[in-house]
């Protein structure tokens, strides 16, 4: 196949069948993040490339090895965005939301890029949802963060899931942990993996994230950071788990739980499904304090999580899960001989009264019509051939059941419009 008849490696087409899928659920995510009080915000899918490294940091993986980033035509490096919070918090400072009543509230979905070797719920184009809260202190509101995605999980029916939480200090206790890993590990260097071996002296709390098997045997018998908390964050921590608790959501304790941007304080958390194999993550978060101040702002807390829609997918896939019903087509208008003009006059009123109607736009025959109709599913199938042209009337079939009648043809549109209401109604009772 030539290579213009191809998606870009680590790309792909969501086709219609998908799509469906998308849109219901970013339809439910719409009506939980309203319940929760979020608003949409949308960023522009390029930044300057400064903003990722200051914000995620220039010791990530992502960083170092995943942007996309480019020189425009004006010498300025702009980096297509890898991930949705330092966009929000670029947007909190240029507008000054900061001057708003707090918290302030925000959500996303949307593209983001990586350049990873593609696999199983990771592409270098995927798409991201997440909220972040930002002016708060609240640990209320790092539980709220957790209860969103559960929420949407409950909805689609995904029980197999874990949360795992855990909470990574403070600067000034994680400092300390910092140097308890430093001397600890560095006398065991030449057994970590060449990126451990790297990260050790500059980013020593990624050793704890990674899943290379040598790297894992060198953690045996590690202190966890919980160990180092400051009273603060101690009793930070503590709230959370309470939160939880009262909320009746289940978690584990993650000691090994540091997540991969360096602007996380405090909580994080991830929210699991094991038949992902080793990209079990369907959701992560936490808190993020000092990443304002860090990219130019004030001091000001906040909180927010990111899942990803097709890792998200993949799980319910995996589940055999299909979204509700959903019906394209209600109304099929066939014609036969010379009843184009009626055909296309019903089908442009049945739409523009808000019937979703679809016709005939390849001259087949009326058999190979209520075929197409039956494939659409639709709940009506209006008739016109030139007879009842003549007679001016059309037959109205009910496809699931079979039955039919003639109505006058300048009463379909009304005798149509009873049939839907009442269907609607019989469907709100039950």
């Amino acid at each position: 196949m030539d290579l213009l008849a191809r998606t870009p490696r680590g790309t792909e087409d969501v086709l219609p069948e998908k799509s469906r899928i998308w849109r219901y659920i970013e339809g439910q995510l719409a009506d939980i993040f309203a319940l929760f009080g979020y608003e949409e915000i949308r960023t522009p899918i390029f930044e300057e490339t400064e903003l990722f490294q200051r914000g995620i940091g220039e010791t990530t993986d992502i960083v170092e090895k995943e942007m996309y980033t480019f020189v425009d035509r004006g010498g300025r490096s702009l980096t297509l965005r890898p991930e949705g919070t330092a966009p929000v918090v670029r947007a909190y400072l240029q507008h000054k939301l900061y001057g708003e009543p707090q918290p302030v509230k925000l959500y996303y979905i949307g593209p983001m890029f990586r350049y990873e070797r593609p696999q199983a719920g990771r592409s270098r184009q995927f798409h991201q949802f997440g909220a972040e809260a930002l002016g708060t202190q609240d640990p209320a509101v790092d539980a709220e963060m957790i209860a969103i995605p559960v929420e949407l999980f409950r909805r689609l029916g995904l029980d197999a899931v874990q949360v795992q939480i855990n909470s990574i200090g403070c600067p000034q206790c994680r400092g300390e942990y910092r140097s308890y890993l430093i001397d600890t590990l560095t006398p065991k260097l030449q057994e970590m993996c060449a990126d451990c071996q790297r990260r050790l002296q500059r980013n020593p709390l990624r050793v704890l994230d990674c899943k290379d098997e040598s790297c894992n045997k060198v953690k045996v018998g590690l202190r966890p950071i919980l160990d180092f908390l400051c009273s603060e964050c101690q009793a930070h921590f503590r709230a959370v788990q309470d939160y939880l608790e009262l909320l009746e959501i289940p978690y584990v304790i993650n000691h090994n739980l540091v997540r991969g941007f360096d602007y996380y304080t405090k909580t994080v958390f991830e929210i699991v499904y094991s038949g992902l194999g080793a990209q079990s993550a369907v959701a992560g978060g936490g808190r993020y304090d000092g990443l304002i101040e860090e990219v130019g702002g004030p001091s000001v807390p906040a909180v927010g999580f990111a899942a990803g829609m097709e890792r998200l997918i993949l799980t319910l896939e995996d589940r055999g899960w299909e979204p509700p019903g959903t019906r394209g087509t209600t109304v099929y208008v066939a014609g036969a001989g010379q009843t184009r003009r009626a055909v296309v006059d019903l089908v442009f009123h049945l739409r523009r009264a808000g019937v979703a109607a679809e016709m005939d736009y390849l001259n087949r025959s009326l058999r190979a019509q209520m075929k197409s109709a039956n494939r659409l599913n639709a709940v009506w199938t209006v008739i016109i051939g030139e007879e009842e042209l003549e007679r001016k009337v059309a037959v109205v079939r009910h496809m699931e059941s079979g039955r039919q009648e003639e109505v006058p043809l300048d009463s379909v549109m009304d005798w149509l419009g009873e049939q839907l209401a009442a269907t609607s109604c019989q469907g709100a009772e039950e």
